[in-house]
C-alpha cells in the first residue's frame, strides 16, 4: 500500500514538471506536389520562443507553461499559416503545408441560370426553357412543357377525345416546326396525338424561334420552330425516378437511366407509362370528361465521341390505347364511341467528322418512322399507315476567318401515307433540297443570309430565301430583324381530324395546294436594373401572310365544313410584350400581353379565325426559400373571347366565348436526392357549360362537340415525386 501510493505521488509530480512538447513536418506545395521545406520559422506568439525546420521538415518545440498560444509558421514565398494550441495538445505531432504565395486566392463565382432566358448570343429570337422550368408545373409531357411560358399556347381540339394542339403566333401547330435535336418530329400522321409521346422528364430543354427558322432545318417552318433537346448519356443523371398521380385517375411512372462504357461509349435508356383509369363524367352529360387508356414510351440512345468523330443514334418506340365518348350509363344507344390507338417506331443517328482546319465540320442526320394510326369518332373510321424517312448532311467551313462562316449541304425527305376515311387515299411524296447560308459576325452586328430549293415530285420546285439579323444598339439593348418565306403541304384529314367529332358533312377541294407562307417581324429586347436587380422588357411583332393557304370553313353553311385552298386574304399579325422582374432575391416575376390579329376569308368575309382568343395575358410568380428547399410557383392567365362558328341557321351572325381566368400553381420540397411536389391545374374551377353540344343526340344533325374554348373539368389536384442520382463525377 505505501509502495503504491509512493508510485503516485511521483508520477504526478513529473506531470505537472514535464513541459509540453510538439512535433512535426512542414511541407510546401508548388507545382502540383509536396516537398519538405527546411528553415520554417516557427513561433509562439505570446510565448515569444521559436525554432527552425531541419533539412528533412521535421521540428521539436518546448512550449511554455501558459497555454493557449498560437504557433505561427512562415517562410519566404509561401503564405504563412497558424495553428492554436492548448494544453489538450501536449506531445501532439503536426503536418502543415505551406502553399506557394504565386497562387491566387480561392475566388467562388455564383451564377444562377435561368430557367426561362433569351438567348442573347444568338441572331435569331430563341427563347429557351430548361429543364428546371419544366418542373414548375405538371409536366407530364410535351403538351404540358409550356404552361409556365407566353409564346407557345396549348389548346384542347375538341371535348371527346382528349387531345392537344399546339398555337404560335396565333397559327395551327401544324405551321411551327417542330423537331428534335434538328430532326422532323410531329410530321404527317404524327402531328396529330403525337405530343403525348414524349414525356418532360427526358426534355433537358427546350428552343422556341419565332418566324421562319435556318434554311438548315428544312423548309416548313411557317410560324416558328420548337426544337426538343432531349438528355444526353454524357452528361444526363445516373438514374431518375418519378412517380404522378392526379385526382381524376391519371398516373404516370417515369425512369431514366445512364451508363458510361469507357472514355468513348455512352448509352442511356429511358422509360415512360401513363394511364387514366377512372371514368370521370362531372358535367354529367353522358360522356367522359378525358378519355381512359394508357400509354408507354421507350428510348434507347447511344453516344460515341471519338478524336476526329462523334456519333449519337438510338430508337424511340412509343404505342397507346385510349378510349372516350358515352359510356355506359348513358340512356342512348348505341354509345357513341371514341377511340385511339397508335404505334409508332422512331430510329434516328446523328454523325459528326472534324476536320484538322478549325471550324471545317460534317454532320449527317437521318431518321426514320413507321406510325400507324387508327380512330373512331362515332361512326366514322380512321385509319392511316405512315413510313417517313428523312436525310440531312451539312458542312459548315469559314472564308478567311470565323467572322465569315458558310453551311451548305443536301436534304432528303421521303413519306409514303396511306389513308382511310370515307375512302383511301394513297400519296407518295420525296422531296430533295440544297440549302447554302452565310453568317457574317461582327462586335455588333450578326447577319445571316441563306436560301434553299427543294423538288416536290408533286408540286415541282420551290425556292425560299430567308435573312436574319441581330444588331447591339447598346450594352443593354438587342435589336432583332427577320424575313424569309417557307411551304408545306397540307394533310387535309390528319390536320383536321378533330372535326370528326360532329356531324357535319365534310366538303372535300378539287385539289390541295401547297401552302406558302411569307413571313417577318422584328423584336427588342431592352436589359435594365429595377429593384437593383436584372430586369428586361421584350417586344415583339411578327406578320405572315399566307398564299394558297387551305382553310376549314364552318361559316359558309352551318351543316359544313368546307376545305378550301384560299384564293384571297389570309395573314397573321402576332404582338407580345413582356417584362421579366426580380424584386428580391429568389422571387422572378413575368407578365406578358400577346394580341393575336389572325383573319382569312370565311363565308366571303374577312373575319377573324374561330377559335382563337384575340387577347391573352400572361403571369408568373416563382419564389424559391433562401434554403432552396421550397419552391412556390404560380401561373394565372387571362384567356379572351373567342370567335365561335356558325352556330345554325337563325342564330346571331357572331358569337363569341366569354373572357376567363385560368390559375394553376405548385409547391415542390427539394431534398438532396428526392423532390416532393403538390399542385393544381384550373385552381380557379372554371369550366366551360355544354361542351357538347346536344350530347344526348350524339348521331343527329346538331351534334358537336368541337366548340371547345375553355376548360372541361373542374380544380386537379396532383402530386408527385421525383428521385434524382446524379453521376459522381458531375457532383
Amino acid at each position: 500500500m505505501k509502495n503504491t501510493l509512493l508510485f503516485l505521488m511521483v508520477s504526478c509530480f513529473f506531470s505537472f514538471s514535464l513541459k509540453c512538447q510538439v512535433r512535426g513536418l512542414i511541407q510546401g506545395y508548388s507545382d502540383n506536389k509536396k516537398s519538405p521545406l527546411e528553415q520554417v520559422k516557427i513561433k509562439c506568439v505570446n510565448a515569444r520562443i521559436g525554432t527552425y525546420t531541419n533539412e528533412d521538415g521535421t521540428f521539436e518545440l518546448i512550449l511554455p507553461k501558459k497555454l493557449p498560444d498560437t504557433l505561427v509558421f512562415s517562410h519566404y514565398g509561401y503564405t504563412s499559416d497558424s495553428i492554436v494550441l492548448t494544453k489538450s495538445d501536449r506531445f501532439i505531432s503536426l503536418n502543415i503545408v505551406l502553399y506557394s504565395d504565386q497562387l491566387l486566392e480561392e475566388v467562388i463565382i455564383e451564377f444562377k441560370k435561368q430557367s426561362h432566358s433569351i438567348l442573347k448570343l444568338k441572331t435569331l429570337h430563341m427563347e429557351e426553357l430548361t429543364s428546371s422550368e419544366l418542373k414548375k408545373a405538371a409536366c407530364c409531357n410535351i403538351s404540358e412543357s409550356f404552361e409556365t411560358n407566353a409564346s407557345v399556347d396549348v389548346n384542347m381540339t375538341d371535348a371527346v377525345s382528349g387531345a392537344k394542339k399546339i398555337q404560335m403566333m396565333g397559327l395551327d401547330g401544324v405551321y411551327t416546326q417542330i423537331q428534335m435535336e434538328n430532326i422532323p418530329y410531329l410530321r404527317g400522321l404524327q402531328s396529330a396525338f403525337g405530343l403525348h409521346s414524349i414525356p418532360g422528364t427526358w426534355v433537358e430543354s427546350i428552343q422556341i424561334t419565332k418566324g421562319t427558322g435556318n434554311v438548315v432545318n428544312g423548309y416548313e417552318s411557317m410560324a416558328g420552330l420548337v426544337n426538343l433537346e432531349l438528355k444526353k448519356p454524357n452528361h444526363m443523371e445516373r438514374f431518375l425516378f418519378n412517380a404522378y398521380a392526379n385526382a381524376y385517375g391519371r398516373s404516370e411512372l417515369n425512369l431514366n437511366s445512364s451508363h458510361h462504357l469507357g472514355k468513348k461509349w455512352k448509352t442511356s435508356l429511358m422509360a415512360h407509362g401513363a394511364g387514366v383509369f377512372l371514368e370521370n363524367d362531372y358535367n354529367n352529360d353522358g360522356f367522359l370528361d378525358m378519355s381512359t387508356g394508357t400509354d408507354f414510351s421507350f428510348l434507347n440512345r447511344w453516344d460515341y465521341r471519338g478524336e476526329n468523330m462523334e456519333a449519337q443514334f438510338g430508337a424511340h418506340l412509343y404505342a397507346d390505347n385510349h378510349s372516350g365518348g358515352q359510356f355506359n350509363k348513358a340512356t342512348v344507344l348505341p354509345l357513341y364511341n371514341v377511340d385511339k390507338t397508335t404505334k409508332n417506331i422512331d430510329l434516328f443517328a446523328k454523325t459528326g467528322f472534324f476536320f484538322k482546319k478549325i471550324n471545317r465540320s460534317l454532320g449527317l442526320v437521318s431518321n426514320y418512322k413507321i406510325h400507324q394510326l387508327q380512330s373512331q369518332f362515332g361512326s366514322r373510321n380512321f385509319s392511316g399507315d405512315e413510313k417517313r424517312g428523312y436525310l440531312n448532311v451539312i458542312y459548315d467551313d469559314c472564308i478567311g476567318n470565323k467572322d465569315h462562316a458558310i453551311k451548305t449541304g443536301l436534304s432528303f425527305v421521303y413519306s409514303d401515307i396511306t389513308q382511310n376515311l370515307d375512302t383511301t387515299l394513297s400519296m407518295i411524296q420525296y422531296v430533295p433540297g440544297a440549302f447554302f447560308e452565310y453568317t457574317f459576325s461582327s462586335a455588333r452586328m450578326n447577319v445571316i443570309l441563306g436560301s434553299r430549293y427543294d423538288y416536290h415530285n408533286l408540286y415541282g420546285s420551290q425556292f425560299s430565301p430567308r435573312a436574319h439579323l441581330k444588331f447591339i444598339l447598346s450594352e443593354y439593348t438587342d435589336l432583332r430583324l427577320t424575313a424569309g418565306k417557307a411551304w408545306r403541304v397540307p394533310n387535309m384529314i390528319i390536320d383536321n381530324i378533330s372535326l370528326l367529332a360532329n356531324s357535319k358533312t365534310w366538303v372535300y377541294p378539287d385539289q390541295i395546294l401547297p401552302e406558302i407562307s411569307w413571313n417577318g417581324g422584328f423584336s427588342i429586347i431592352q436589359r435594365f436594373k429595377l429593384f437593383k436587380r436584372k430586369s428586361s422588357l421584350t417586344l415583339d411583332y411578327y406578320h405572315t401572310r399566307f398564299e394558297n393557304q387551305l382553310i376549314a370553313d364552318r361559316d359558309q353553311d352551318p351543316n359544313l365544313i368546307v376545305f378550301k385552298n384560299l384564293n384571297g386574304v389570309s395573314y397573321s399579325n402576332a404582338v407580345q410584350v413582356e417584362l421579366a422582374i426580380s424584386p428580391f432575391k429568389n422571387l422572378d416575376l413575368r407578365f406578358a400581353y400577346k394580341l393575336l390579329d389572325v383573319k382569312a376569308e370565311y363565308a366571303g368575309e374577312l373575319q377573324q379565325q374561330v377559335m382563337l382568343p384575340k387577347h391573352r395575358g400572361f403571369m408568373n410568380f416563382a419564389y424559391s426559400t433562401r434554403n432552396k428547399r421550397w419552391e412556390f410557383d404560380l401561373t394565372p392567365v387571362i384567356i379572351g373571347s373567342t370567335r365561335l362558328p356558325a352556330m345554325g341557321w337563325g342564330a346571331a351572325k357572331e358569337v363569341y366565348s366569354p373572357t376567363f381566368l385560368r390559375l394553376n400553381g405548385q409547391i415542390t420540397y427539394k431534398l438532396k436526392r428526392f423532390d416532393l411536389y403538390l399542385g393544381g391545374e384550373n385552381i380557379t374551377n372554371y369550366r366551360q357549360e355544354n361542351a357538347i353540344i346536344d350530347a344526348q343526340n350524339p348521331f343527329g344533325p346538331n351534334f358537336d362537340a368541337t366548340k371547345v374554348w375553355g376548360p372541361i373539368v373542374g380544380t386537379n389536384i396532383y402530386l408527385g415525386i421525383r428521385i434524382e442520382l446524379e453521376r459522381n463525377e458531375e457532383k
